[in-house]
């Protein structure tokens, strides 16, 4: 007997999400109680909250059919990278590493240091990287991720809208 009911093969189609870095998200808020999506209190997501929301849709496990064997994620685009929300002195204080194996070859550089050279886009790279689980699929997911500095995208066709509006990730509840 099939465990599935109805048309699956729309479960594993793919679907492209727009993510915007500097838009507050109502969700993602840490302000308890959560206040209206409306309100000036709400900042815009932190690098680690959307970097985990981002890693969940690229995984897939916001659908029903999600299985850890089966990659079966979605396609993120994110904008505005250039202005991401840190919390702290994080901007200046975390380091990243990169080692070629050979002795004495370590280099640090800092975050700030990081996006003034390969952007921010770079930096939430590595971030949902991080968030991904280290498999055969990490690749293929963190493919899927489109990050850009600006507004501007090539993808704006792609992305998923409902009654001529783009929906977003602070429209839904995921």
């Amino acid at each position: 007997m099939s465990q599935t009911i109805g048309a699956t093969k729309l479960a594993y189609s793919r679907t492209w999400h727009h993510v915007s870095a500097t838009t507050p998200h109502h969700t993602l808020s840490t302000i308890r109680p959560i206040p209206p999506p409306a309100s000036p209190e709400l900042q815009p997501p932190s690098l680690g909250r959307l970097a985990s929301r981002i890693a969940v849709l690229l995984m897939g496990k916001h659908k029903p059919i999600w299985d850890p064997s089966t990659d079966c994620g979605d396609y993120v685009v994110v904008t505005n990278c250039s202005q991401l929300h840190t919390t702290g002195k994080k901007r200046w204080q975390k380091m990243y590493y990169r080692h070629n194996t050979r002795p004495g070859s370590l280099k640090a550089i800092t975050m700030d240091g990081l996006m003034a050279k390969l952007g921010g886009a770079e930096v939430l790279r590595k971030a949902v990287s991080g968030m991904l689980p280290k498999n055969r699929l990490r690749d293929d997911r963190l493919s899927r991720l489109k990050a850009f500095e600006g507004d501007a995208h090539p993808y704006k066709g792609n992305i998923v809208k409902f009654n001529g509006l783009c929906q977003t990730l602070h429209a839904r509840r995921i």
